[in-house]
């Protein structure tokens, strides 16, 4: 079986690496220079610092990334991050800010500085969520209906807008409690040693031994249809056929290569459904230090910030991703869809953030990175996303505009991998 994949970025090389791995013949397309999409290195004054995602596979080796890699055999060693989070709070804990100093607790423990009533109710909350997750509303409405006070609330902020770059009232609160679950299954988050590009590399390596091309510099301009069925692909003016075409640009992004011979009751439900799908956008600081600024390897959250989520410090892990005896810091956070249009204003809010919570520790700001458009953090807001078919068959969706109930970020992306290598084996045995 011949398969044509729209897109290099983590969810195009995981499908065609386990396609190739599985005897098909895979042909990928790329229409920049490099691979790796969002979820790459770029060298920058000794650094390397990511093209989108922070070093991080948020469910660690045993999570759904994780688990596919291995099964891949792919050469990458990923270490668990301990502590798995820290929330850093002021002193005060009724303050606006960290310039009285600041004191930092084990995400475990965070419920220590609810209410006693607060406390009693969370736990049979917590229980019963496990076993009936909320069916409606979102995470912002579930925390002001069952706790008093704004702790939990700013708690729920800090951890969507680190893990998923958005508010708490813009994420079901159903995809929240499934993320929580997956957090404690999996045990926590890692750090690949050689960061996001060691993945990447290795999927590459993959792929050529497997017979698999990847082609850079060629834009996918249109999808093939003939018959309500994917026949192939046109880049940089050349026809491609095959038998399945795998698209890692999202659902909105495919759905502008085609068109459909017959508009038909799903066509029409899928294109109502994707005009209401909404990326995800952010704003990440990058900071180069002589001495560690967090001091561990685990997502340092900070609820009681302007504007920044999380933080994460991944040289206490890989030395390598900076210079000799120096420390790269990563601190990220989600801009709102009404906030578009003030990303200046953001991205200084962020700096004072960042003055505050390193308050007396001196660092360099090597650079300023915003997701937003045509590059965003998820093409698919959580909690949105579609399935990883489309009406066209043949025709499949993955990556971030795709991603798996549960999944943060990179794993979420492997799980709508999973679900859509197994729909394709299981639909197009390898001598069909």
């Amino acid at each position: 079986m011949k398969v044509l994949v729209i897109g290099s970025g983590l969810g195009g090389l995981l499908s065609a690496a386990l396609l190739s791995r599985a005897g098909h013949e895979v042909d990928v397309f790329e229409r920049l220079p490099i691979t790796g999409g969002r979820f790459t290195n770029i060298e920058y004054k000794g650094f390397q610092l990511s093209t989108g995602a922070l070093h991080m596979i948020p469910h660690g080796p045993t999570g759904p990334l994780g688990t596919l890699l291995k099964e891949l055999g792919a050469e990458v060693k990923i270490i668990r991050s301990n502590p798995m989070a820290i929330i850093r709070i002021p002193k005060e804990k009724d303050g606006t800010d960290y310039s009285q100093g600041y004191q930092d607790i084990d995400f475990h423990d965070f419920k220590k500085y609810f209410s006693l009533n607060n406390k009693i109710k969370l736990a049979i909350l917590m229980s019963t969520t496990r076993i009936f997750p909320p069916k409606s509303g979102s995470m912002a409405q579930w925390c002001s209906k069952n706790l008093k006070g704004d702790w939990a609330l700013r708690i729920a902020d800090s951890f969507c807008g680190w893990a998923l770059s958005l508010k708490a009232k813009d994420v079901p609160a159903a995809e929240v409690f499934e993320m929580i679950e997956n957090m404690y299954r999996y045990s926590g988050s890692g750090v690949p040693l050689g960061g996001c590009k060691a993945v990447i590399e290795s999927l590459i390596n993959i792929i050529s031994s497997c017979g698999g091309k990847i082609h850079t510099c060629s834009e996918v301009t249109q999808i093939i249809i003939e018959n309500q069925k994917a026949i192939g692909i046109i880049a940089n003016g050349k026809e491609y056929h095959g038998n399945i075409v795998i698209s890692d640009i999202g659902h909105k992004e495919t759905s502008r290569l085609y068109k459909y011979d017959t508009i038909n009751s799903a066509a029409e439900k899928y294109l109502a459904a994707i005009k209401k799908l909404k990326s995800s956008a952010g704003i990440k600081i990058c900071l180069a230090s002589d001495e560690p600024l967090i001091g561990h390897a685990g997502v340092l959250l900070t609820p009681y910030s302007r504007r920044v989520n999380g933080i994460n410090e991944v040289t206490n892990i890989d030395p390598s991703l900076a210079p000799a005896g120096k420390h790269l810091t990563m601190a990220h956070q989600c801009v709102h869809w009404d906030r578009l249009d003030k990303l200046e204003e953001e991205i200084d809010l962020g700096l004072k953030d960042l003055e505050e919570i390193f308050a007396g520790k001196e660092y360099e700001i090597l650079l300023i990175q915003s997701y937003y458009g045509e590059w965003p953090v998820n093409r698919s807001s959580s909690g949105t996303d579609l399935t990883n078919k489309t009406p066209i068959e043949g025709l499949y969706v993955v990556g971030d505009g795709a991603k798996g109930k549960g999944g943060i970020e990179v794993d979420g992306i492997a799980l709508g991998v999973r679900n859509a290598i197994n729909d394709i084996l299981n639909s197009y045995p390898i001598n069909r």
